[in-house]
């Protein structure tokens, strides 16, 4: 279905009107991208901090059936070696709710995530490990980590995980008598849950410094870099611990190999990679598909206020670290999707979509250009050589649903993704498709291309 009969978010949410949409824009979401708000924030957190005579404290929230809390407890010790911090951690359980309303298919996703990305950052995951350890061995996995002082469970934390995803029980048992009972866990966990609660955020493997969150081993280089800033590195001269990967197809013929690419006009995250995925696809020759989908609101899935922030300050660093525009933004949800997607299939026959859909993310996300007015989107049409006369005549049009309809189909129920942007990579023959969900997925998409491309 292209967008449900009955969507749980709310109407002014999905198609909110002129004064909403830059109020929420403006208002609510602009501050997160503004790089004002932001070094003014962390400089009142850092005078608070010297005015009151603290260590730099970073607090980090493990979640024992989360993968990616397994990658960052490989990490964790180093990290707190590394640097001039005091680690707090913290035991949690999944959020759920709102914030992860499709826990059982996020919990198969990041299964099979985790174990993609593991070998390419020095780590590893257990090959034969299930998509969640037993509940049992969770149990005795959380008791051993409460054993001891914070350092103790820092030192720890990666054997635990070990043997809690490898479902080596005997292990796991033998620690576990060290540490508490399964009421005192019960209560770390919740204690836990709420002090990620209270301080903003929803996810297992998070780091929490200075009023910023990083999660796990994905941002943790931002951290690092902040750290660094700071004269808190006790190794300045070591390299990061968990650096991102950069994609690099350079001298491949891919021409072989097939790449879908599921983006939406509402998403922050496709703004800044969408131009990226084009040029990597442009420089390996490799046989594209550009494949449009709704926003996940427009399609039921909720996006609750803090998630919005923090998605957004996440897509300002993430695109400052590329050296991508972000933060001039008014969001394009509703009816400005459903107008700019009525012009795919037009400027699909001129070859001009790639360019289109690059044209009114840069107006919308970098530009501030309001795609609700007929004036900001005749600027991303003419933007995008194409003529606003002949749009004028085609706009409004629906041929555009069974096409977008079938490519929600494909990346939703064929390879079980729901969020943008999305990716799959198919060939050679013999080779299983490669399906990954996120702009910090390219340098993935990319190395398996140069490997799949000999």
């Amino acid at each position: 279905m292209l967008e449900p009969e009955n969507n749980p978010n709310p109407g002014l949410v999905v198609d909110p009107p002129g004064w909403l949409r830059a109020l929420i824009s403006r208002r609510l979401l602009g501050p997160q991208a503004d790089l004002r708000v932001i070094r003014a924030r962390r400089e009142k957190a850092e005078a608070r901090r010297r005015r009151r005579g603290e260590p730099h404290v970073v607090e980090y929230f493990h979640q024992l059936d989360d993968p990616y809390s397994h990658l960052a407890a490989q990490v964790l010790a180093t990290f707190a070696a590394r640097y001039d911090i005091v680690v707090r951690p913290h035991l949690i359980r999944a959020t759920g709710g709102a914030s992860q309303p499709e826990l059982e298919k996020l919990a198969v996703w990041a299964r099979r995530d985790a174990g993609l990305i593991a070998p390419h950052l020095g780590l590893s995951f257990p090959a034969d490990a299930g998509t969640v350890p037993l509940q049992d061995h969770q149990v005795l996995a959380g008791r051993a980590l409460l054993a001891g002082t914070d350092a103790a469970r820092i030192a720890r934390i990666a054997s635990v995980s070990e043997a809690l995803w490898a479902g080596d029980e005997a292990t796991l048992t033998s620690l576990a008598k060290e540490g508490t009972s399964a009421t005192e866990l019960d209560a770390a966990l919740d204690e836990g849950a709420a002090r990620l609660s209270r301080l903003g955020h929803y996810s297992g493997a998070m780091f929490f410094y200075g009023g910023e969150w990083y999660w796990g081993v994905d941002r943790l280089y931002h951290l690092e870099h902040r750290l660094r800033e700071l004269g808190a590195c006790t190794e300045p001269e070591a390299g990061l611990i968990a650096p991102r990967p950069t994609p690099d197809v350079t001298g491949i013929d891919a021409s072989r190999l097939r790449l879908d690419f599921y983006p939406s006009l509402n998403s922050p995250y496709t703004a800044i990679v969408f131009d990226r995925t084009i040029a990597l696809k442009d420089a390996c020759g490799i046989e594209f598909h550009h494949k449009p989908v709704l926003p996940m609101v427009m399609r039921g899935i909720p996006a609750p206020r803090p998630k919005a922030r923090y998605i957004v300050f996440d897509t300002k660093r993430e695109g400052d670290a590329e050296g991508v525009p972000f933060g001039e933004l008014i969001m394009p949800i509703g009816t400005p999707t459903r107008r700019a997607y009525s012009l795919l299939p037009w400027a699909m026959e001129q070859g001009r979509d790639e360019a289109l859909m690059s044209s009114l993310l840069r107006h919308a996300f970098a530009l501030g250009v309001g795609l609700h007015t007929p004036a900001g989107m005749q600027k991303a049409v003419e933007a995008a050589g194409l003529d606003w006369a002949e749009a004028q005549k085609v706009i409004g049009d629906e041929g555009w649903k069974p096409m977008v309809e079938q490519h929600q189909d494909e990346m939703v129920d064929g390879l079980g993704l729901w969020g943008v942007p999305s990716f799959r990579l198919s060939g050679p023959d013999g080779e299983p498709d490669l399906a990954v969900w996120g702009q910090d997925r390219l340098w993935l998409v990319a190395a398996e291309i140069r490997r799949r491309a000999g």
